[in-house]
């Protein structure tokens, strides 16, 4: 077998005109710092791109620039090397072994190749390596920041990142070759046991630590292929953080603690990333804790405090397109084990007429999420999706089990700015003499206008319209102020939100 430094030499006889890496010491201005995180490209657009950090609004670490293609060949080929020499040795449980394994393999080089790195160059080429080693490459780096919400992949070399504040922004960690961003993808499914390729282009997945993943391969995209990753948030947001972050008032969480606690049945409408099941997370911390619980979900995300809960989740079909467990098959299964509460973390197929008999039958204080518009649309929404499962009912008999299982219905959004706020919770008081549903809505979100910087500007307040349930409060021991029920006048614009 050849060695390290024989092989790099051959290559570089091989490559005319080639350029050598380039090395600076760790005092270097900052614009000529290396970082292989920061993805290739023309000098003219890349020069001068700052730190993730330093995106984000946070502390910044350092200043970087595109890499040199020979710090990318370079890495390429220890990682080579480490295949050759290691593979089958290596623990890779033993993050500590590879990583010294790693680092000793670039010292080999360094000193083969006769160049001298600062350390922190040094350190960076390891942890990357490592990364494509153990990890998922340079997502890693976006998987650890904690703050990042999603991240979004529209080919190798364009990723974007929503931030927490909702920003999304173009990010400077991106994937070093169509190939470096393949191979992730594999690893990724092959994790699930699934497949995705030319004949199968399009899979939904799940990264170890709960997050959300998608994938869609050519032919169906037509620039590479894309991925999106919703991560998965470990520390529940309480109903004190959504007061703080105004996605709602003290009042709108008295009125829905009420509801919840009254056993009303509640869905959380709003579109893709609007905050459903972070709303659906905080408003299940008032359902009493001697209650029995059952969540069904497409990937687990709930993260309820109580003691007594049961999660089911669906499974997909294996690569044979067997084995499927399909929420509506959960649904049912959820009724025979005798739950006080079934939380359905999203309707979304024909498990929506199993929820509506099951509210119907006994499981009032059910609660769940719906992709909607607004209020009056989840009628349509939940009729349309009961029609695709092929049930055979009448037109009026599904707006009647609708009328008769939803009491309330939150509306979120996610405003201009990036801001997500509850911006309307209605109450549905059954059918009027021409069976049309009929809504009042208790509390909304004015929006007033937009700043300097295009982010919506308004305000919650009440309609001045009295709950419908009001006695079904006071009969249950969860007797409410009627004043917030009031109107709030207009703040002025400082106190906007």
């Amino acid at each position: 077998m050849t060695t390290l430094s024989e092989r790099l030499a051959r290559r570089r006889r091989e490559e005319e005109g080639g350029r050598p890496l380039e090395v600076v010491p760790d005092d270097a201005e900052p614009q000529e710092r290396l970082d292989i995180q920061i993805p290739a490209g023309p000098p003219q657009e890349r020069t001068g791109l700052e730190t993730l950090a330093d995106v984000a609004g946070r502390q910044p670490t350092s200043a970087v620039r595109a890499p040199d293609p020979a710090l990318i060949t370079m890495k390429g080929d220890i990682h080579q090397e480490l295949v050759n020499r290691f593979a089958g040795q290596l623990d890779l449980n033993d993050r500590h072994e590879v990583r010294q394994t790693i680092a000793n393999l670039v010292d080999e080089f360094l000193r083969s190749e006769e160049r001298v790195i600062g350390p922190r160059e040094r350190d960076t080429l390891i942890d990357s390596l490592l990364d494509d080693v153990l990890g998922l490459g340079p997502l890693e780096t976006l998987l650890r920041d904690p703050g990042i919400n999603e991240v979004m992949i529209n080919n190798y070399k364009k990723v974007y990142i929503e931030l927490s504040s909702g920003e999304i922004i173009d990010s400077p960690v991106v994937f070093e070759s169509e190939r470096q961003l393949r191979q992730v993808i594999d690893r990724i499914v092959s994790r699930m046991g699934r497949r995705v390729d030319e004949s199968q282009p399009m899979v939904d997945a799940r990264l170890p630590d709960g997050s959300r993943v998608n994938v869609v391969l050519p032919p169906v995209v037509t620039k590479g292929a894309t991925m999106s990753i919703r991560k998965f948030v470990h520390q529940r947001l309480s109903v004190d953080d959504m007061l703080r972050s105004k996605s709602a008032t003290q009042s709108i969480m008295d009125y829905i603690a009420a509801a919840v606690k009254t056993r009303l049945t509640i869905i959380v409408s709003g579109g893709t990333s609007s905050g459903k099941t972070t709303l659906l997370n905080s408003i299940s911390s008032f359902i009493p804790a001697d209650e029995r619980i059952v969540t069904i979900e497409e990937a687990a995300e709930l993260q309820l405090g109580q003691e007594n809960v049961i999660g089911m989740e669906h499974r997909p079909p294996n690569m044979e397109g067997l084995g499927e467990i399909s929420i509506r098959e959960l649904v049912r299964n959820a009724l025979r084990m005798r739950p006080d509460r079934v939380i359905v973390g999203e309707t979304r197929g024909p498990e929506a007429i199993d929820m509506l008999q099951a509210m119907n039958t006994g499981h009032e204080g059910s609660l769940s999420t719906i992709h909607s518009n607004s209020p009056v649309d989840v009628v349509s929404r939940l009729e349309t999706l009961i029609l695709m499962g092929g049930v055979e009912l009448p037109q009026k008999a599904i707006t009647k089990q609708i009328a008769s299982a939803l009491d309330i219905i939150v509306q979120v959004e996610r405003v201009r700015g990036g801001a997500r706020r509850i911006v309307s919770v209605t109450e549905v008081l059954g059918q009027d003499e021409r069976d049309e549903i009929r809504f009042q809505e208790i509390f909304t979100y004015r929006q007033v206008g937009v700043n300097d910087e295009g982010a919506t500007r308004g305000y919650h307040t009440a309609t001045g319209v009295q709950s419908a349930f009001l006695e079904h409060f006071a009969t249950r021991g969860a007797k409410l102020d009627e004043s917030i029920f009031q109107p709030t006048p207009e703040p002025p614009w400082e106190d906007l939100y």
